[in-house]
């Protein structure tokens, strides 16, 4: 009984700390914007010197982290796409110190390309993003568990998890070498998942069950890789309004899930942005493992 006491307080006094260094955070950013009349043109040192990657970043909300990371925390940004073009493209659209390359997380021969072309013109990766994901598919999202075939499953698992696992181990890999070579130690990586992989949901099996298999990851590594300095999170993300998301729902389907939080309203790739650029931050370098909620208050726990 005593132990269990001890466990619920220390749970307690870590979610305290994770939701204390998410306030310093943005009352930072807050001072940096109210400096110069609610813009940010003058760079937060947040990331400062760091060298990010985030995958699935030409749009929506890989695009609001790198732009985030970018132009209003001082990171140097690697904008990820499976086509060349449309990384340049997005890119162009950050102000700071913002590369395009190009990956697809689901071949092991892309990624080793993309490992070997980054730590040559970057030297290390400090924080890496896995955004990526597979695209929202109406038909298998509203069929029911028992009809989703092991081809759909599968597609979607390559990219939502599979991806995500192989990019981290070779980043973790680069990781470990700077520690070797005393360059800098450690890192980040945060692994973007939903509400439903924590909640469940009735519709989108293939997606909740490769979104839950990434907290798992998370994990995974913050246990492993704690002593090396390398840090990891999950941020579960609600309703965000990004375009595929919104554009691809009726009003009336939008007002019902603006109704599901207590906030009453859609999140914001934007908000999204700031908590990843938070927590990659060296002000949660006691926190680790952690899944941090986004969602307006819908899912509680």
């Amino acid at each position: 009984m005593e132990m269990i006491v001890e466990r619920r307080l220390a749970i307690v006094k870590l979610t305290k700390i994770i939701y204390f260094d998410l306030a310093r955070c943005f009352k930072m950013n807050d001072e940096i914007s109210n400096t110069n009349g609610g813009k940010h043109p003058v760079l937060s040192s947040l990331l400062k010197d760091k060298i990010g990657v985030v995958t699935g970043s030409t749009r929506g909300i890989g695009f609001a982290i790198a732009r985030e990371f970018a132009e209003n925390n001082g990171a140097t940004i690697i904008v990820c796409s499976r086509i060349k073009e449309q990384a340049i493209k997005a890119a162009e659209q950050i102000k700071g110190k913002v590369f395009a390359a190009e990956i697809d997380v689901a071949d092991d021969y892309s990624v080793r390309k993309f490992m070997e072309q980054i730590l040559s013109q970057h030297g290390q990766i400090d924080i890496l993003v896995n955004n990526a994901g597979y695209p929202f598919d109406n038909k298998i999202w509203y069929k029911r568990f028992h009809e989703v075939t092991n081809e759909e499953l599968h597609e979607i698992l390559a990219v939502d998890l599979e991806g995500s696992v192989r990019l981290s181990r070779a980043v973790i890999s680069s990781m470990l070498q700077k520690e070797a070579n005393k360059i800098r130690e450690g890192g980040v990586i945060i692994n973007i998942s939903s509400t439903p992989a924590i909640a469940g949901y009735t519709k989108g099996a293939p997606y909740t069950i490769a979104k839950a298999a990434n907290i798992a990851l998370t994990k995974c590594i913050a246990m492993e890789y704690g002593s090396n300095s390398i840090r990891s999170y999950t941020i579960a993300l609600g309703n965000i309004a990004t375009l595929a998301t919104y554009n691809s729902m009726t009003e009336e389907d939008r007002n019902k899930a603006a109704q599901e939080p207590s906030m009453k309203r859609w999140g914001k790739p934007e908000e999204v942005a700031r908590v990843a650029a938070c927590i990659a931050s060296d002000n949660f370098s006691f926190a680790t493992g952690n899944t941090i909620v986004i969602d307006g208050g819908t899912v509680l726990w």
